[in-house]
């Protein structure tokens, strides 16, 4: 593993530590970058699907494909269908290590996609949210699921934030319009009183970054301009992206945690900024300060925000040097 950025000691042996095979997969296979069928990644893959909180979430699937209660899978947060699957893709499930994956991506894609491409809480385009649309992009793609109906969720995503042929959320006889959360292009939600929202905008970013760039239209290649616009003309080290809610940015932009949901942090922004080919844009340095200066002596990362209690299993203690976040701090460092 080899950074361009200064990183304290040697935190990749503490990741590979062979009693948490579930980190040293994921340490394998995205900062040691071992091929798919290298025989101790095989191994460690195997180990993380068969114990530990991939196996935990999976025996607590359902047979026929969701979690806690059938339909679109929103609520109960965070132990549902959307948010079960979202936690498995950030474990590094596999759907070639376990059928009961490819199940449960079927079932989300008949049960929360509307029939315009949104990912929605209802399974109606009213229910559509920037958020959670990059979020279960991004996800079933990092689970490898090839469904088809995935590109149809992607050229929506991209038409939500350029506005092409959508009309505003006013015209109700329009056939494809803005609703209420889904307001209107450039990232605009109405949970953010109808301005763009950062959060939303990284999500969808982040799933923009892993679709292969043969399935990128000239539609995916605008939004993707437009993302990159809205985030590098701000600093992102002060997080000063419009917030119709309050006076000040949300302090969770500068607490680093795992999992990663809705709420986000200024890692996964950078990431998102990252994999579509920023890294070396003099506009990140700032934010690339911040997340270098929450590491310890050793090139540890604490854990500042979890879902403890919440969600299944807990992932190490508030405040400790923490091996989730310290990968998803490497992993972008090392995409530099």
């Amino acid at each position: 593993m080899t950074l361009d950025y200064k990183v304290n000691g040697n935190p990749l042996s503490w990741l590979l530590e062979i009693e948490n095979p579930e980190v040293r997969y994921l340490a394998l296979r995205d900062l040691e970058q071992l091929p798919y069928e290298n025989p101790e990644l095989k191994a460690m893959r195997q180990a993380a699907h068969q114990q530990g909180p991939i196996a935990h979430i999976l025996e607590k699937m359902d047979p026929e494909g969701y979690w806690q209660k059938p339909g679109p899978g929103y609520g109960p947060k965070y132990k549902s269908t959307v948010w079960s699957l979202m936690l498995l893709a950030q474990l590094g499930a596999d759907i070639r290590e376990d059928e009961r994956i490819g199940t449960a991506c079927t079932y989300l894609l008949d049960n929360a996609l509307a029939s315009g491409g949104q990912f929605a809480y209802n399974q109606e385009p009213s229910g559509a949210i920037d958020c959670l649309q990059g979020n279960l992009c991004w996800t079933l793609l990092k689970l490898g699921c090839e469904d088809p109906r995935i590109q149809s969720a992607y050229d929506w995503m991209a038409r939500s934030v350029t506005g092409d042929g959508i009309a505003p959320n006013t015209d109700r006889k329009a056939p494809i319009r803005y609703y209420a959360y889904k307001c209107g292009p450039n990232f605009a939600c109405g949970a953010n009183n109808k301005m763009p929202c950062a959060w939303g905008a990284t999500k969808v970013m982040l799933a923009f970054g892993i679709l292969p760039k043969e399935k990128h239209t000239p539609m995916i290649e605008k939004a993707i301009r437009m993302g990159l616009d809205f985030f590098l003309n701000t600093d992102l080290a002060k997080a000063e992206f419009p917030n119709g809610l309050n006076d000040h940015p949300s302090r969770n932009w500068w607490k680093f945690g795992f999992p990663v949901f809705y709420v986000t942090d200024l890692l996964q922004t950078i990431e998102a900024l990252v994999s579509l080919g920023a890294g070396k844009d003099p506009r990140l340095e700032s934010a690339l300060e911040i997340t270098l200066n929450k590491q310890d002596y050793l090139g540890r990362w604490p854990l500042e925000y979890d879902y403890a209690g919440k969600t299944w299993r807990s992932y190490g203690k508030p405040n400790e040097p923490n091996k989730w976040v310290t990968l998803r701090a490497l992993r972008v460092l090392k995409s530099i």
